[in-house]
């Protein structure tokens, strides 16, 4: 029998080029821009690699602490993908991606939750079975993450206004368009003028989640200069409280893995009107007393709590 490894090393090792914009044909970027997000890219790439090579969380997290701190989310990012990967391979011990969220991965639960549903977006996985062993709250970034593997992947056809896949419904097809506006932040190069056009293409119901989508990449992922921010902030216009919890949102993933940044709080201030740890704060303080899921997704109710603030200060700018 061949061993697993052997195999994975030998047929799915990817190559940092296939997050580069030459290979993706993405546009709008060009130098500082374009090469933060090459590199984020090809950060988890590494990760992704890392994962399949050691087989193992334990074995893999010692090789994640070597990435510098700043990109190393996008690093545990693609480790998620791996490690969810070889779990689908091995039914018979789909225990690594939750090992890894307790242990060094429980820091970077955002980026682990999303990077999983990279591996949902690419195999006949039974996602809403695998949604189970996930956390209840952020086991739905998975479909965030389904949702940028496709418009990372797939933008062109996106960009024309593509329904999500069939086999979504309800408020998972809402969660993928979050993920779907997030890779909008990579394909247009952080491009302000080409992200607000290709949002304005979807269907008046669908740009909330998007722009929200922008927020997170735009404040996580960066690298942007103080003017483009306060142009992307003035383009989402009655979706500026949704691009906002997206910043928020990135601000708090950063939080608790320890890798705020100087850039992370020029985001926050700009997109949120507040530093980041006092978005990362206001993401904690809207978790408080949250109900179950029930007709609507708990997940759901926390992200309008947090969209609300931002609605009733521009109600208190504006009165």
């Amino acid at each position: 029998m061949i061993a697993p490894k052997f195999t994975l090393r030998a047929v799915l090792t990817l190559t940092p080029e296939e997050a580069s914009f030459a290979r993706r044909g993405f546009r709008g970027a060009a130098g500082q821009m374009r090469a933060r997000l090459e590199s984020a890219g090809g950060t988890f790439v590494q990760g992704y690699n890392l994962a399949l090579e050691h087989g193992t969380a334990a074995g893999v997290e010692g090789s994640l602490k070597a990435i510098p701190n700043e990109l190393r989310g996008f690093a545990f990012e693609g480790a998620a993908m791996g490690l969810a990967l070889l779990d689908w391979l091995t039914p018979w011990r789909r225990n690594r991606v939750n090992e890894f969220l307790g242990g060094d991965g429980g820091a970077h639960t955002y980026m682990v939750h999303v990077g999983v549903g990279w591996v949902w977006a690419k195999l006949p996985v039974n996602f809403r079975r695998a949604k189970l062993r996930l956390d209840p709250l952020l086991g739905w970034l998975a479909f965030d993450g389904w949702g940028f593997h496709e418009g990372f992947f797939h933008w062109p056809k996106y960009m024309e206004g593509q329904a999500q896949p069939r086999c979504l419904r309800g408020y998972e097809r809402r969660v993928f368009d979050q993920g779907l506006g997030r890779s909008f932040w990579f394909v247009n190069g952080g491009n302000v003028e080409l992200i607000a056009r290709a949002i304005s293409g979807f269907a008046s119901e669908r740009r909330a989640d998007l722009w929200s989508g922008i927020g997170l990449a735009a404040t996580y992922a960066g690298m942007a200069a103080k003017g483009s921010l306060v142009s992307l902030r003035e383009a989402a216009g009655v979706y500026s409280a949704h691009l906002a919890q997206g910043a928020a949102f990135a601000a708090k993933a950063r939080q608790r893995a320890g890798n705020v940044t100087d850039y992370t709080s020029l985001a926050t201030q700009v997109l949120c009107g507040m530093e980041a740890t006092t978005a990362a704060r206001l993401t904690d303080a809207t978790l408080e007393c949250l109900p179950g899921d029930g007709d609507e997704p708990a997940y759901e109710v926390w992200r309008r709590r947090i969209q609300n603030h931002w609605q009733r200060v521009g109600q208190l700018q504006n009165a």
